[in-house]
């Protein structure tokens, strides 16, 4: 649960929302081993969500990457709190519109 909620991080630290799940993850998958497949799911969460802000930032000059900033904000904020709450209860919640990277 707390790996879904460390990407909360950034919000204290700029750049530790990003960094923090990632150290988490490598750091203790070898002694939980459900913990791996979490940890993918966030990272793979992390990368797309860059990467959609990316593009999402080039899109403001044809006026529709302002929306899709908003969207990918309140996504940043719901899915992990999703994803903690099904860790919570045992479960692997795979972040919809990820891109699977790792």
């Amino acid at each position: 649960m707390l790996l879904h909620l460390s990407v909360f991080a950034g919000y204290i630290a700029p750049g530790a929302g990003f960094v923090a799940p990632i150290v988490i993850w490598q750091i203790k998958k070898t002694d939980y081993p459900e913990l791996d497949e979490h940890g993918r799911h966030v990272a793979n969460w992390l990368i797309s969500l860059v990467i959609y802000t990316a593009i999402s930032s080039v899109l403001i000059f044809v006026f529709i990457g302002i929306p899709l900033l908003i969207i990918l904000a309140v996504l940043g904020v719901v899915f992990p709190i999703i994803g903690a709450i099904k860790a919570n209860n045992g479960e692997a919640w795979k972040y919809p519109l990820t891109l699977r990277i790792l």
